[in-house]
């Protein structure tokens, strides 16, 4: 690995394998920090290593990401696995500074360009008992099967709303998983809502996929339609879910409950970074502000795919290829002109797989009682701040956002940094408050943005020629 680039790209699933692909064909020195062992994000998790028949178990679309793969392993942009970025910083020559951490050691790299594709994480589903062992997310799940082959022997239960959850299900079941129950969260009257989107839907890839899909789930497992309330019990661990539908409260036994509501920009390195954020109410989430190139409200620092706006694998590529000519074009590679020529199949490719997006956000959105939950519910799992508390010091002490939360009771403090709880605190201080959630904004966080050692921070070079010497020393071991 040299020690500068024109193009560093943070994440490596479609939208950076795309962009990085791009990149380097227009001759741009690019590199890719992927914290994962191999490329192919969450979505493409494992797709050139997973030991599960790919296409039996996770069906044609998996298989995408191996030509994604293919192309950028090809190409001459440089790959670094196990890296995870914790800093991002512009310059005063208006280049950026990496800190890097690697097997345990960090590292500065100087790029002329960032591209962050960071990618989206699961939404947070706080419910009484969240925490207990035998208690996860559905992504979770599904990344152990894609990786190691990992399934479920015990009961398990399936909870929530969103297309990734009857994804997960449909896969769990084609690996032999027997499934106890799909309890459905999506609110009654929602389809209706959905209705004036159908046009895009019934238009898009999605429909047949999407029918084949929950056709097949429905035969095999039991759903639970219009759960109101949901809630795991347990001595130590999981033993049962708790959930009320029609106003009446059932109970059943479970060793695994698996927790979905949708997915939300992975933007913890945005945000620290400085870039600035809106909130998209259709999604209930906030989303970094982009331009149509993808760039950010920082010079020279990019969003691509799920990272800049939720929309999708297949956006996603889109996406990366358009904030590549982005990039090359605001380097110099290329003119406007031929970055506007080259754009032309990949916005018809993003207009595409947006077609229908409109219809799954408003259907799938989850209950305001799953996002904003009350009484003695965990929000802020890292330090088991409860929402009773966080009411408490808005409505009684006069806490008026979430970074001054964090002097009231330290939510948003722990090793997550807010990802489990930001969105989660917002919308609870915003229904407190009676205000909307952009009026309350997000936490303000700083660098390091995923934790990191004191060693490796105080045994980081401090100029150019010590970072150049231990590379140089690294280099002969």
């Amino acid at each position: 690995m040299t020690l500068d680039y024109d193009v560093a790209i943070v994440g490596a699933g479609p939208a950076g394998l795309v962009a990085a692909t791009v990149c380097a064909g227009h001759g741009l020195a690019t590199v890719v920090f992927d914290e994962q062992p191999a490329p192919g994000g969450q979505v493409y998790r494992g797709v050139t290593t997973s030991p599960v028949s790919r296409t039996a178990i996770f069906g044609d679309d998996y298989a995408k990401g191996a030509a994604l793969v293919g192309a950028f392993e090809r190409s001459a942009a440089t790959y670094v696995p196990g890296a995870t970025v914790w800093a991002v910083a512009s310059r005063a020559d208006g280049a950026f500074d990496l800190g890097v951490s690697i097997a345990g050691h960090s590292r500065a790299t100087a790029a002329r360009a960032v591209i962050l594709a960071t990618g989206a994480q699961e939404r947070p589903f706080p419910i009484p008992g969240w925490t207990l062992p035998g208690v996860m997310t559905a992504g979770a799940a599904q990344a152990l099967l894609k990786m190691s082959g990992q399934v479920p022997s015990g009961p398990t239960v399936l909870a929530g709303c969103g297309p990734l959850l009857w994804l997960v299900a449909w896969q769990f079941l084609r690996a032999g998983v027997v499934i106890d129950a799909l309890l459905d969260t999506t609110p009654r009257g929602r389809l209706a809502q959905a209705m004036p989107h159908a046009a895009g839907f019934v238009l898009s890839d999605y429909l047949a996929r999407g029918l084949a899909l929950v056709r097949d789930v429905r035969r095999d497992v039991r759903v639970v339609e219009y759960v109101t309330a949901l809630a795991a019990a347990g001595e130590g661990r999981l033993r049962d879910v708790h959930y009320t539908v029609d106003g009446t409260a059932k109970t059943l036994p479970a060793d695994l409950l698996l927790l979905h509501q949708g997915v939300v920009p992975n933007l913890n390195l945005a945000r620290a970074a400085g870039c600035a954020l809106q909130w998209n109410d259709r999604q209930a989430c906030f989303e970094p502000v982009v331009d149509l190139w993808g760039g950010s409200s920082l010079p020279d620092l990019y969003l691509a795919g799920d990272g800049g706006g939720v929309a999708g694998s297949d956006a996603a590529a889109a996406r990366g290829a358009l904030v590549a000519l982005g990039v090359a074009n605001a380097l110099g590679c290329i003119d406007g002109p031929a970055r506007d020529r080259a754009a032309v199949a990949h916005r018809a490719d993003l207009a595409r797989a947006l077609r229908g997006r409109a219809f799954f956000d408003t259907l799938y959105r989850p209950a305001d009682a799953f996002r904003i939950p009350r009484d003695d519910t965990i929000v802020c799992r890292c330090e088991e701040v409860t929402a009773r508390e966080i009411v408490a010091a808005v409505g009684e002490e006069g806490c008026a956002g979430p970074n001054q939360l964090k002097a009231f009771l330290r939510c948003g403090m722990g090793l997550c940094q807010g990802r489990h709880c930001g969105l989660t605190v917002t919308e609870l201080i915003a229904d407190v408050r009676g205000v909307a959630p952009a009026d309350v904004g997000y936490y303000r966080l700083r660098f390091p943005a995923k934790p990191v050692t004191l060693g490796e921070l105080a045994s980081m070079p401090t100029s150019r020629e010590a970072q150049r010497a231990v590379v140089r020393v690294k280099g002969t071991h």
